[in-house]
């Protein structure tokens, strides 16, 4: 007798789901998964008779990688190219590490910039009092011209 697999409910293994199944198991909202079949990340996906919409284990693997995408900060755009490459079994690895690498270098600006950012603002605080005196100098430097 074979044992089931512990990771999988008998509710997993049924296909097709409807949108709320299909959102919970790959992680993320229904509304986002409306959202990314707006925007074209999934193909229209089958309907039953009553025009539910119907997702396939393939639809869940999709919406799980764009989740992936989507947590390590990729742009909308760029998943649709990574969507496209990861689809293409003719692809060539270089295309993608050519996103990922430029992913990276957009990484690094951000940092940069949210560090100025903080060295900033940490300037500022440490200028300020703190106390219950009116004068702020993080105030008067927001509102500098």
């Amino acid at each position: 007798m074979r044992l089931p697999n512990p990771t999988t409910t008998p509710a997993q293994a049924v296909w097709p789901v409807a949108i709320g199944e299909a959102a919970h198991r790959a992680g993320v909202s229904a509304r986002m998964l409306r959202h990314y079949e707006t925007l074209g990340l999934l193909p229209s996906v089958a309907r039953n008779d009553s025009g539910y919409r119907q997702y396939s284990a393939k639809d869940v693997h999709a919406l799980r990688f764009i989740r992936r995408c989507r947590d390590l900060g990729f742009s909308m755009q760029e998943i649709a190219q990574l969507l496209e490459l990861w689809r293409n079994q003719q692809r060539s690895s270089a295309q993608v590490k050519q996103i990922a690498q430029q992913h990276i270098e957009q990484l690094q600006e951000r940092i940069a910039a949210l560090q100025t950012m903080q060295r900033s603002l940490e300037g500022l605080v440490a200028c300020c009092r703190g106390d219950e005196r009116p004068d702020c100098p993080i105030l008067d430097d927001l509102a500098a011209p």
